[in-house]
């Protein structure tokens, strides 16, 4: 090959990478072979500015500059490409820095630390490599420069590119209205450029909601009223998240027979021992994961829709729905069994006690990232709160997680006696039957089949502990947290089930709520929005609530 065309096939490739990162996707829908053909109309304007450039220092500043950025958005892209398939929503980096921890955490549950810190290793090697690549590639175009009629093009070409870039840029983002025959005409797209954009504009925005939600965090009409819980008298309040549980298994085909078969069931059983029950609908601020957003909407009565908006709420003085029953008399307990480390923030919420996994007293093997089986906890909540006679202690509303039907969703114990639990190790049959994650995790509709099993082994767990408890109800109050991620639930929207269970004169209150008797929601029925389920309750079970 003569130094011409081998000169000719570097500029080829330097470019042929410039392009392909410039149009790279961020959204698992862009995946496809049609973004190849998008042109990024970015290009044009930095190949102009390394050519003008050159090897002058300015342009050795300006690669770095641009690499550094470059893959900065690389990352971000990435980054919202995850978070659209767990969370169905872009990453927002004011908020949401702690999603790379509990990321790791999932990975390390799954798979195990080994695999999981081989991926960490192969994802920075991997973008180490670009960055070398990038260099090359902008080296390549700066030098370049020592062809006179190429500086002349590019001097001539940056301008109306940069300008058409930036209308693209602002048509996109409705900064201005472009005229219609100027939008049929744009070549491409600045994409990248405009994820940069929007960004900072994201940052700017998070910012300011974050300023008005500690206003609003301020304002709570509930702090002077008074009695509240009076009409539970001495029953206690279980408020019962199941992960994951979502519309979608009333929705979804795949889910339908199994999880409203149970139900059906579960219903029947428990209608025959003497107990009502109300189902309705709830509105989750997220889909996927951060079930903490969800437990702090319901018990703030905020919405908590991100991180920073979570912090936020930590740090204000606003009282939950623990902290009027705490004024009310009542004992207010955690259970946290997904909690491996401890819970700090836990103190905002006004528990009397928190029971993170480790005060369980779970000594059987965890199933992959979930802690220990639902019946277990269910169990340690009796052991632990409960099984006091009522009146050697306060009558009681705990918050209780259920993580079984947490991701990766495997292996899936039976619902066992409940007198034979024990210390747990009963479990340890079941804690690694079956194929490990990473191999049920190849297949979509394996992983489906899984996420069925494990929420109707949660719904059966909490029949159970109903039916056991039928002689002296509590008032349980079961709702799932979010649905799972977009692949698996397969149904659009973020409503969850909300399900009562208890005395018939106290579920009976529900009905101000226009939630229908039975466990099998009415789809019509108005989805209530978490933020709101706070002072629904107080509402529900108090004569002094406005």
């Amino acid at each position: 090959m003569t130094p011409k065309l081998a000169a000719g096939a570097r500029l080829i490739l330097a470019t042929l990478l410039l392009y392909l990162v410039l149009i790279q996707p961020n959204h698992p829908a862009a995946m496809t072979w049609g973004a190849l053909a998008l042109f990024p109309l970015e290009l044009p304007v930095l190949l102009a500015a390394l050519v003008i450039m050159g090897r002058h220092w300015l342009g050795l500043v300006f690669r770095l500059a641009l690499i550094a950025a470059l893959i900065a958005l690389v990352v971000l892209k990435l980054a919202d490409f995850a978070t659209f398939i767990a969370f169905n929503r872009g990453f927002n980096i004011a908020v949401d820095l702690n999603l790379v921890s509990a990321a790791w955490m999932l990975g390390q549950g799954s798979v195990g630390t080994p695999l999981a810190a081989l991926a960490v290793v192969g994802a920075l090697g991997a973008l180490a490599l670009l960055a070398l690549g990038l260099w090359w590639a902008t080296g390549v175009w700066t030098h370049s420069n020592a062809l006179p009629s190429l500086r002349i093009s590019a001097a001539v070409l940056i301008l109306p590119a940069a300008a058409l870039a930036v209308a693209e840029i602002g048509q996109a983002r409705r900064a201005w209205e472009l005229p219609a025959g100027l939008r049929a005409a744009l070549p491409g797209a600045a994409f990248t450029a405009r994820v940069g954009v929007e960004r900072v504009a994201q940052f700017r925005d998070t910012r300011a909601d974050l300023a008005q939600f500690r206003v609003a965090a301020a304002t709570d009409r509930m702090r002077a009223a008074g009695p509240l819980f009076d009409h539970l008298g001495e029953t206690d309040l279980i408020l019962l998240y199941v992960e994951s549980y979502g519309r979608s298994s009333f929705e979804n085909p795949l889910y339908i027979p199994t999880h409203t078969g149970t139900l059906r069931r579960i219903e029947a059983d428990l209608a025959a021992r003497g107990l009502a029950m109300r189902s309705g609908w709830s509105r989750a601020p997220m889909v996927g994961g951060q079930s903490w957003l969800a437990h702090g909407s319901v018990a703030t009565g905020l919405w908590l829709d991100n991180q920073g908006r979570y912090r936020a709420v930590l740090a204000s003085e606003r009282q939950t729905l623990f902290h009027f029953a705490q004024a009310a008399g009542r004992r207010t307990v955690a259970i946290k069994p997904a909690h491996v480390l401890p819970w700090p923030e836990g103190d905002f919420f006004g528990f009397d006690a928190i029971y993170n996994a480790s005060d369980l007293g779970y000594q059987g093997d965890p199933f992959n990232w979930v802690t220990m089986p639902d019946q277990f906890t269910l169990d340690a909540l009796d052991r632990l709160e409960r099984n006091l006679p009522q009146g050697a202690r306060d009558p009681i509303v705990a918050q209780v997680a259920l993580v079984s039907s947490h991701a990766p969703w495997l292996p899936i114990p039976p619902v066992i006696a409940w007198e034979d639990i024990g210390d747990g190790t009963i479990f340890n049959q079941w804690a690694n039957e079956g194929d490990p994650p990473e191999v049920v995790w190849r297949d979509h509709d394996r992983v489906r089949d899984q996420f069925r099993l494990a929420v109707d082994y949660s719904l059966q767990v909490m029949g159970s502990w109903a039916a056991r408890h039928a002689g002296d109800p509590p008032l349980i109050i079961m709702l799932g947290d979010h649905e799972p991620a977009r692949f698996v639930s397969q149904v659009a929207g973020y409503d969850v089930p909300v399900h009562v269970i208890g005395p018939p004169a106290l579920v009976a209150r529900f009905d101000a709520l226009g939630w229908t008797p039975g466990m099998i929601p009415d789809p019509a029925t108005p989805a209530i929005r978490m933020d709101a389920l706070r002072d629904a309750i107080l509402r529900v079970l108090s004569s002094g609530a406005p």
